[in-house]
């Protein structure tokens, strides 16, 4: 496990002895990173440079997951059915066309954008897929990726495609076959930082009444008359006397119904705060009146239409049987009854010790809803069994794996310290970046406490003047999506009047977001929990990153808070296992915005006085690299810093 500041180089540090390695040993070297930008940069830069730089003759393929592919078998069905407006007909269309020239049928290669809708009736799905049976496997775009990874020395994936083959290993298909991944042993985890978050999200399971009405469409909807879905034309597959269509629709909107008042229910549940957990040993005698009633109904329902549309299927002579259609509306059906299997556990919540189960109220366009979760509790053990111990190499690597120089917090967390008799490597690598000159730490020693009277007021008139004295290129983060819409509000006036154009997150698409900031030297992004880490913004572009409050996880991170009383529980302190060591890396990702070329130069500004008033304060400023400093009055701050800057 190494830690490598920005700017040392830590993709060739790791890219040159794989691909020697694996070209003369004929090894397989996975190399997983957290996102698809990632990836590219590995694939269409890195590894070709590295390659050239030595001569390597190293075979490398990306693969990313299912779903950014076509599915030609899908396709052909599209556009067979029934067509309901001309906006998706010239989708199709276009990408019909697209699908006899392109040579990977992934997604990123389309030249137009397709509704998500559209999309999603014609990408490839591993349980949708019928495998061997599939008439058009000879040309299938996952299928020949497969077969080029198979003959690869490098393959370069994300860390949820990571975890998908490694799930199906560790759940039964064993470490010598190919899964979702070719059989390896060699692993490098880029951006290792957030397995922990991505192996959570990965074996979470949820559903939603918007969810369950797509699933629900894809199996029949009509519109303007014409009736189309997998239903349909399941029924055409049957005798010309027999057509259950009524009977099936009638039991899908039971299932639309219940969904709805079970919606309902826990939106009331969910109040202001947006969420809501079921937690051991809370009184659960309200819920059995106004939630676990609806739970009860839909799975009921969703068990109902189970078991009609697969008698139906059950009479089907073998010929119809094998129809892909078939498939495709069985593979619906499984997850419909994995939607009925949460919808158990909600209502037995209290025998579920090792999940966090956990309804959140979300919100697009006008429109609400609820999205019902459960999330594993801990994940160290099965991250060390399904990850680390089957592995002959794995190399973990980041810009933040430690608090203060130790990597026990985040050794604990991913099990990679339970490992008998295989200790791991680990070392430190600072940032060669000249932080010492060309970064001004700024803390002003008037910030109030977070929960002092007047802390907001405070944030707001220093956000602002901060900004306008560093001529905007400005990125400025909070921990709560309030306080950033209290502070651009108060902003907005004044620095528009001074030509500095300001942007926040949740008025445009995250990537046409950044692209903008990017794009204006003398813009101002305000911004949230994603945008602290993996933005790299060189040069004039940004000068001054203010960080309004350090980033301990908010009250209402349920997961968050359940492992807090996990520690607990086990005689432990959550604040300094958990709470601490968590903002400490993420105050470190957020620091590492400002400084992404050995040339840059700014400012970092924090506003939060318990970085100098709470002796943990110390904790965050021994795990940054050494800076100028000013930790005097806001009004010296702003002189220091116009002189720092021009």
């Amino acid at each position: 496990m190494a830690e490598a500041g920005t700017g040392v180089g830590k993709s060739f540090a790791y890219l040159l002895p794989a691909v020697r390695f694996a070209v003369e040993n004929k090894e397989k070297v996975v190399i997983s990173t957290a996102t698809i930008t990632l990836q590219q940069q590995l694939f269409e830069k890195d590894i070709p440079l590295v390659a050239s730089a030595t001569g390597a003759l190293v075979k490398a393929v990306i693969m990313k997951g299912r779903g950014n592919y076509l599915c030609r078998r899908r396709l052909d069905d599209a556009v067979k059915e029934p067509v309901l407006d001309g906006e998706e007909y010239d989708e199709l269309r276009r990408i019909s066309e697209w699908a006899m020239n392109t040579k990977t049928g992934g997604r990123s290669e389309l030249s137009f954008q397709p509704s998500e809708n559209i999309w999603a009736s014609v990408c490839s799905e591993a349980d949708m897929c019928p495998g061997q049976h599939c008439p058009w496997r000879e040309s299938c775009f996952v299928f020949e990726l497969r077969k080029e990874a198979n003959n690869a020395h490098i393959i370069v994936v994300n860390h949820h495609l990571l975890f998908a083959d490694l799930a199906a290993r560790y759940q039964g298909a064993g470490y010598e076959n190919a899964v979702v991944l070719p059989p390896f042993n060699r692993l490098i985890i880029d951006e290792a930082h957030t397995i922990e978050n991505a192996a959570t999200s990965f074996f979470s399971a949820e559903f939603s009444r918007t969810g369950i009405s797509k699933q629900l469409g894809r199996l029949y909807h009509k519109r303007r008359g014409n009736s189309r879905g997998l239903l349909v034309r399941l029924c055409a597959l049957l005798p010309a006397n027999e057509d259950p269509l009524d009977s099936m629709a009638a039991a899908m909107e039971k299932i639309r119904s219940s969904a709805e008042k079970l919606d309902d229910s826990a939106l009331e549940l969910c109040g202001a705060e947006g969420v809501y957990r079921l937690a051991p040993g809370m009184n659960s005698s309200d819920l059995q009146l106004s939630l676990f009633p609806g739970f009860k109904s839909l799975r009921k329902n969703i068990l109902a239409l189970a078991n009609l549309v697969r008698g139906i299927i059950e009479e089907l002579d073998d010929d119809a049987a094998a129809d892909p259609v078939v498939w495709e509306i069985k593979s619906i059906i499984k997850r419909f009854e994995g939607i009925a299997e949460i919808c158990a556990a909600f209502p037995e919540f209290m025998k579920h010790e090792n999940d966090v189960l956990w309804i959140e109220k979300r919100r697009y366009q006008g429109e609400q809803w609820a999205v019902f979760t459960k999330s594993p509790l801990e994940l160290s053990q099965m991250l060390k069994d399904s990850l680390f111990s089957p592995n002959k190499t794995a190399v973990c690597v980041s810009a933040t794996l430690t608090v203060n120089g130790d990597f026990s917090y985040w050794a604990g967390r991913c099990g990679i310290d339970q490992i008998e008799g295989r200790s791991p490597i680990s070392g430190l690598f600072p940032s060669p970046f000249p932080y010492s000159s060309a970064v001004l730490l700024a803390v002003p020693v008037d910030a109030p406490l977070p929960d002092d009277e007047g802390y907001q007021e405070f944030v707001n008139m220093s956000v602002s003047r901060l900004a306008a004295i560093a001529g905007g290129s400005a990125l400025v983060l909070f921990t709560s999506y309030l306080s950033l819409r209290s502070a651009h509000l108060a902003a907005l006036p004044e620095l528009e009047s001074l030509g500095i154009r300001c942007l926040k997150q949740g008025d445009d698409d995250r990537s046409r977001l950044l692209q903008d900031f990017l794009s204006d030297e003398s813009s101002c992004l305000f911004a949230t929990d994603s945008f602290w880490e993996g933005i790299d913004a060189p040069g004039d572009t940004l000068r001054l990153v203010i960080l309004c409050r350090l980033p301990f996880r908010t009250p209402g991170d349920p997961i968050f808070e359940a492992r807090r009383e996990a520690v607990q529980k086990r005689g432990g302190n959550p604040f300094m296992e958990l709470s601490l060591p968590q903002a400490v890396m993420k105050f470190k990702q957020g620091f590492g915005r400002l400084m992404r070329r050995s040339a840059d130069r700014g400012v970092v500004a924090v506003l939060d006085g318990r970085l100098l008033k709470k002796q943990y304060g110390q904790l965050f400023l021994h795990s940054l690299p050494e800076t100028k400093t000013n930790f005097g009055g806001l009004d010296g701050i702003l002189r220091d810093m116009e002189n720092f800057l021009f």
